[in-house]
């Protein structure tokens, strides 16, 4: 028996070898495909990173234009703030072409007037409440007026001074067909 085991032993020897050989390659190509789709995640998230600042740069390089040089036609301003952005970014080692700086200037410059559009608009809304408030005024003062022009057409010898109410019930006031008056 142990002339065997002398014999078998080189080509135990041998498979096991070629058996951790293989499994070391295996493991290897495994690490190499995770090290290459953690470099481009890596990569990915650093071109998102310096999207993020390149955009907060152009919003900044936007801003400064718009209020250092308001005098200043569009196209001035235009090549101020990208002097400003390629200065801000040269300074953070970020490299980005004219032609994608300006467009990134120019969404700030369509998000800024989107925003100040529809804070106007905003603000030329009349308040709801003090509108309602308003017109009850109105329909109150306008009845009063037809009360008095009414008692003048029918002859009363006494007017009875009305008041305007406020009026609780936003219902509309039942209208009375009046034939024979005319109203100035």
């Amino acid at each position: 028996m142990q002339t065997i085991i002398e014999t078998v032993q080189p080509y135990v020897s041998t498979i096991a070898t070629a058996v951790v050989g293989v499994l070391t390659t295996v493991i290897l190509a495994g690490l190499n495909t995770v090290k290459v789709k953690a470099n481009t995640w890596l990569e990915a998230r650093t071109t998102a990173a310096q999207r993020e600042v390149i955009h907060k740069i152009a919003g900044e390089g936007f801003a400064f234009a718009q209020t250092a040089f308001k005098q200043a036609d569009g196209e001035r301003k235009l090549q101020e703030a990208l002097q400003y952005a390629t200065l801000r970014l040269a300074e953070q080692g970020i490299t980005v072409s004219v032609v994608e700086l300006q467009a990134t200037i120019e969404k700030a410059y369509l998000e800024y007037k989107a925003r100040t559009k529809a804070v106007l608009a905003t603000e030329a809304q009349p308040n709801e409440e003090a509108a309602q408030a308003a017109a009850k005024e109105a329909v109150s003062s306008l009845a009063a007026q037809v009360t008095a022009i009414l008692s003048q057409a029918t002859g009363a010898d006494t007017v009875a001074s009305v008041a305007p109410e406020t009026l609780q019930d936003t219902a509309p006031a039942p209208q009375a067909n009046v034939t024979g008056v005319t109203v100035e």
